[in-house]
């Protein structure tokens, strides 16, 4: 249906190539001619000033569940002023012993515009904003929004 691109470019910038010792900033070019600089998370020696791949994706898996989310509303006529997440994903070790995103945990915070829907409708809103969810279909953590 569509193609996404990003161009990852990185280049050594220290004398040595030692794992205590490279750089791991570098960064995310994308076809809207937006650059991010990027780095590791500082826990893997990265600089703590850029976006990290794990920092990445808690906010790709959020993203993509409010625009789902807002587009389901728009369709129902809910009209949403305000959605506000903050989202945070868990760094830990999978079923099979490896670091993975294990769980990303939403908690949204919404404002409608007039009478908000009730919870058991927001609940529906949610739930199925998860199982429309691009990012949410294509990865394998759980994703708890509460």
């Amino acid at each position: 249906m569509s193609e996404h691109r990003a161009t990852i470019d990185w280049k050594r910038t220290t004398d040595s190539f030692a794992y205590d010792d490279y750089n791991r900033e570098h960064e995310w070019r994308f076809g809207s001619g937006i650059a991010v600089k990027a780095s590791a998370a500082p826990a893997f020696r990265g600089d703590g000033q850029s976006v990290d791949p794990e920092e990445a994706f808690v906010a790709a898996v959020s993203s993509c569940h409010m625009l789902t989310f807002l587009a389901l509303c728009a369709k129902k006529r809910i009209v949403v002023d305000a959605y506000e997440d903050e989202a945070v994903g868990q760094l830990a070790k999978n079923e099979n012993g490896k670091l993975a995103i294990t769980e990303v945990r939403l908690s949204p915070r919404i404002t409608f515009a007039g009478d908000p829907p009730d919870e058991a409708a927001l609940a529906a809103l949610h739930e199925r904003s998860h199982h429309e969810c691009f990012i949410a279909n294509s990865v394998n953590c759980d994703i708890v929004v509460g």
